[in-house]
């Protein structure tokens, strides 16, 4: 008995060890060392310090750092495409916006951001405006389109990359009038803020990295692209209310690589979302006029599936494709 005693055990140990190898990424264990979460964009924008105050919050309830990496480029795609390339334990998690879907449909993205990741928690939500330095003689959209009419090609404008929502709001705004603007892409809003102040460029469309600026008297805010006004900046009217039928936001999330598991999805939502219940991060919101948007895992698919269907059609729209 005692010898087929042994020989049992022997067996549930073979049969249970390969089991214990899953252990380790469990919600109960995981993490049990540093989680790197990669930003889209150069540090000093938005999307950074936005991102920066959620890791801070996370930080406290995962038990482990969360180590930011700003790895700008591509219109904000080389950070995803960076992501979805690690191995899907957790342990690297990165910022998706808009611009990742819109570069997908403009055929400019080697994975498909619907299928080729692992949605984790969707924190804010883009404010986009056009910005001028205070000097311009542009006091309304009107004027820049009426001064583009009579100049072709001599109005530039930056932006955070090429097929970025900023960037495409433009675009229609040239179809729309008819003009011919010059288009200077650059890896952040930061850069763009500071290309502008520097008279690099004449204008600049981006998110709200312009906010400190515009409140410091440097900028000039002539319109914000959302359906209603900012209540910060209630005297800038939207591209609707100046005449131009175009609304553009994009959505922040964090996503992690194809494959992730469920457990370990959990627990890092579960993180992510009391940190945006820290004063840090509803501080930086308030900063720069962006609002909590929050949406889970499922809910953030479907979310992404209806927004890849409503950036198709208007980049066949714009006929950039």
């Amino acid at each position: 008995m005692h010898s087929v005693s042994a020989r049992a055990v022997t067996l549930w140990l073979c049969l249970l060890l390969p089991l214990a190898a899953w252990l380790p990424v469990s919600a109960a264990d995981f993490p049990t060392k540093p989680v790197t979460l990669v930003i889209p964009y150069p540090p000093g924008g938005s999307t950074d310090l936005t991102a920066r105050a959620l890791a801070e919050g996370a930080k406290a309830v995962l038990g482990q750092p969360v180590i930011c990496e700003n790895k700008g480029g591509g219109g904000g795609t080389v950070g995803p495409t960076l992501v979805i390339s690690r191995p899907p334990d957790g342990y690297t998690i990165g910022v998706s916006t808009g611009a990742t879907m819109n570069a997908f449909h403009l055929g400019k993205l080697n994975f498909n951001p619907i299928t080729d990741h692992t949605p984790i928690i969707r924190y804010s939500t883009f404010v986009y405006g056009l910005v001028v330095r205070t000097d311009s003689p542009w006091k309304t959209v009107q004027d820049v389109v009426k001064y583009a009419k009579e100049n072709p090609g001599k109005v530039s404008y930056g932006t955070s990359g090429v097929g970025t929502n900023p960037h495409l709001a433009i675009e229609e705004l040239s179809i729309l009038t008819g003009i011919k603007l010059s288009h200077i892409p650059f890896k952040g809003g930061a850069e763009a803020g500071t290309a502008l102040l520097g008279g690099h460029v004449d204008m600049v469309s981006d998110s709200t990295s312009w906010a400190p600026l515009v409140d410091a008297g440097k900028l000039r805010l002539l319109a914000t692209y959302g359906v209603e006004r900012m209540p910060r900046y209630s005297n800038a009217p939207t591209l609707r209310e100046a005449g131009y039928d175009i609304v553009q936001s994009s959505p922040l999330h964090l996503i992690g690589p194809k494959g992730m598991s469920k457990p370990v999805v959990q627990r890092l939502h579960d993180a992510f979302k009391k940190a945006m219940a820290t004063a840090e991060f509803k501080n930086v919101l308030k900063k720069f006029d962006m609002s909590e948007s929050y949406l889970g895992p499922e809910d953030l698919q479907k979310a992404i599936e209806r927004e890849s269907e409503q950036i198709g059609g208007l980049v066949k729209k714009l006929g950039l494709k």
